[in-house]
């Protein structure tokens, strides 16, 4: 099909076609020294737009804005109840725009309208309405302390919990809006002030998102967006003096160099970071329900899924039937334009990332794996690679130790529950992980066995905004979502009174 077919909206094309400037304050800013970053179109290859290239200067202006927002301003003294109003009202604007944004995110991502729209859109909006609540539900805790050395005084001793303060945000490309409103949610409930970086591939729906947050009646200054690439807005906001809590999604090896910059500045962190997570399919499961889950598991969003099910386990009785399945739905599906709603599966981010994941496919084949279908890049326009099955590889191989982050399943059997367990844990991550099974009590028992921060059962990648989520190992510190991220965004205070 031509690309005619599939047209943005007007809205839609109004939007991106405006000069787009960064947000500090309440000031839309071109980049201090004015360069432009290009946003590129993954169905096609084409440039659709530019962004501010920000660098240092501007990440200075931006965090220099929230930290005078968050010590002295009207959101500085502003109670509980209305910060709530705030993020109700946040969540509604983002729910109004729902359409707006899901072709925004598929044009700049690449990824299905559809998806964008009922699945990102429809858990942010959720999300944001969950943290919503916990605004007025922020609590510490009177202690009866002793104080040993003092037995005659008596003391009044409590605890406070407060706003940690300026957050960075640094978000990466495979869900822009999802993970940026995974990172506002607790920030603006606890009542911090943020400087939101978002991927060099994906600005544009974090840009919108700052209009949204100034519509719904944010002050000035308490979400700020500054765009531009990771070496120089990134690396700035990292290792920025006055920020007091980082938070990073993305992949493990800029985690870890984001650890490193807050170590040095003691600022708080919490990293959402990469994964290579097993699907297990033990011997008295449904194979066909086992067999589409899994391929829904690795080739949901191109498979450019941090938790994507990237290693499939099948007990030896089931394994060529299960990896036919597979191959058979992989074959079958149709690859296309995000706006294309017939689309099944989108092109990748970016060129770079095509030539990445061609490239550990070749790794694969040539230490000897088989590839029962897909395993080349689509030619002509666009960065699409077919969904792609690989056995006979061995569990110590770059295909199964390295996350690839692509639409490529690597697929191995086992003998008993025991070896399951013991290679679903080899390996560096522990992000997620299934297990399909009919029986609830064997996998009951193999839960706390398995190394990761989220396990799923007879489903993969299902989120929940009260379910926290984050990894084991290298997986990444902390968690999003949930009622244990607030404490993340917060500082405990203790409190002692002579009285």
């Amino acid at each position: 099909m031509s690309e005619s077919q599939f047209s943005p909206s007007a809205a839609a094309m109004d939007f991106i076609q405006r000069q787009h400037k960064f947000l500090i304050g309440d000031q839309w800013l071109e980049a201090e020294d004015g360069r432009t970053l290009p946003v590129i179109n993954p169905a096609n290859g084409e440039q659709i737009t530019t962004v501010p290239s920000g660098d240092k200067a501007d990440i200075d202006k931006a965090v220099a804005m929230a930290r005078k927002t968050f010590e002295d301003s009207d959101w500085s003294r502003i109670k509980p109840v209305d910060r709530q109003k705030l993020l109700w009202n946040f969540a509604d604007l983002i729910e109004k725009n729902a359409g707006l944004l899901a072709e925004i995110e598929s044009l700049d991502n690449g990824k299905s309208v559809v998806i964008a729209e009922h699945v990102d859109i429809r858990l942010a909006v959720d999300f944001l309405r969950y943290m919503a609540g916990f605004a007025t539900k922020i609590e510490g805790r009177s202690v009866d302390v002793s104080v040993p050395f003092m037995p005659d005084a008596q003391f009044h001793g409590y605890t406070r919990r407060e706003a940690v303060g300026v957050v960075g945000a640094i978000v990466a490309w495979n869900f822009p809006l999802l993970l940026a409103c995974w990172k506002l949610g607790p920030a603006l409930a606890t009542g911090c002030t943020v400087v939101l970086k978002p991927a060099d591939e994906t600005p544009l729906t974090a840009l919108m998102l700052g209009q949204l947050a100034l519509e719904a009646g944010y002050p000035s200054g308490v979400l700020n967006v500054v765009t531009g690439v990771g070496i120089e807005a990134g690396a700035a906001l990292s290792h920025h003096p006055d920020v007091d809590k980082l938070t990073f999604t993305g992949s493990t090896q800029v985690g870890k160099m984001i650890g490193k910059a807050a170590i040095d500045s003691m600022t708080r962190v919490t990293l959402e970071l990469g994964g290579k997570s097993p699907t297990i399919v033990l011997e008295d499961a449904d194979v066909q329900t086992a067999a589409a889950g899994a391929a829904n598991a690795i080739f949901f969003n191109q498979g450019q899924v941090c938790c994507a099910g990237s290693r499939l386990y099948v007990h030896k009785k089931h394994f060529d039937n299960v990896v036919a399945d597979i191959s058979a739905i992989a074959e079958g599906m149709t690859l296309g334009h995000g706006l294309d709603p017939n689309a099944q599966m989108g092109p990748l981010i970016s060129a770079k990332q095509q030539h990445r994941v061609c490239n550990y496919i070749d790794q694969g084949r040539n230490s000897g794996a088989t590839i029962t279908t897909g395993g080349i890049a689509v030619p002509g326009p666009g960065f699409f690679v077919k969904p792609t099955v690989m056995v006979d590889v061995n569990q110590n191989s770059t295909v199964v130790q390295e996350e690839i982050f692509g639409p490529v399943l690597v697929a191995m059997p086992f003998d008993d529950i025991d070896e399951a367990v013991r290679i679903a844990n080899d390996s560096q991550y522990g992000l997620g992980a299934s297990i399909w099974s009919n029986n609830l009590s064997q996998v009951h028992r193999m839960i706390p066995r398995i190394k990761s921060g989220s396990v799923w059962v007879n489903c993969h990648t299902a989120l929940d905004p009260a379910l926290p989520f984050g990894g084991y190992k290298q997986s990444g510190l902390g968690r999003e979502m949930g009622s244990d991220v607030i404490e993340h965004y917060t500082e405990v205070k203790s409190v002692l009174m002579s009285i």
